[in-house]
């Protein structure tokens, strides 16, 4: 049997030689970052995300934490935190998967099959339910604003300055409302 240290290092080569761009913080195996691209054929083909990924020291019998960098539209994704809901990383973790599992099956099988009844983004979830082209738009818009290759350089986890969190809020915002009473006016 390997040892979670060992094991560490055996998944985080593989996804280091994968194609796949993987940078280590501070050179440490258990704390990185993966370039991730939302899978073809869905809402979120041509997004780019900032994948953290903390394993835990009882990796592989402990799932790793993953979140998103950069915002993304989602019902099982938490639009300000980036945690990710997704039962095979949060209860049913096995040693018998790897990173390499995270990131070429498990996330393109999220991004694909959202799954609404179970959400961290309430909204996300009510718009796939109750308007699914509306939200599909979203997600869309959200790819174009926030899951570019340049967001996804620049996203920087939690301690980052509050100013640029809170300027990205209220930008936000302001556009949610212009956006709303553009389709107050298209509905009048």
């Amino acid at each position: 049997m390997t040892t979670p240290r060992r094991r560490i290092e055996t998944d985080v080569m593989k996804l280091l030689m994968s194609d796949y761009e993987v940078s280590l913080v501070n050179d440490n195996m258990q704390e990185f970052y993966v370039r991730f691209h939302g899978p073809e054929d869905t809402p979120f083909t041509g997004g780019v995300w900032k994948v953290h990924v903390e394993l835990p020291d009882q990796y592989p019998y402990k799932s790793p934490s993953i979140g998103f960098m950069n915002k993304i539209f989602h019902p099982n994704i938490d639009e300000l935190s980036g945690s990710v809901c997704l039962d095979v990383i949060n209860q049913t973790w096995s040693p018998m998967f790897d990173m390499i599992n995270i990131f070429e099956v498990f996330l393109p099988q999220l991004l694909r099959y959202p799954n609404p009844t179970d959400p961290l983004n309430g909204e996300a979830a009510a718009l796939l339910m109750r308007e699914p082209h509306t939200y599909e738009g979203r997600v869309k818009e959200y790819v174009s604003r926030f899951a570019t290759k340049e967001a996804a350089d620049a996203a920087t986890d939690e301690e980052s300055s509050s100013d640029e969190a809170s300027s990205d809020e209220a930008y936000t915002d302001e556009d949610e409302d212009k956006q709303e009473k553009e389709e107050k006016d298209t509905d009048l």
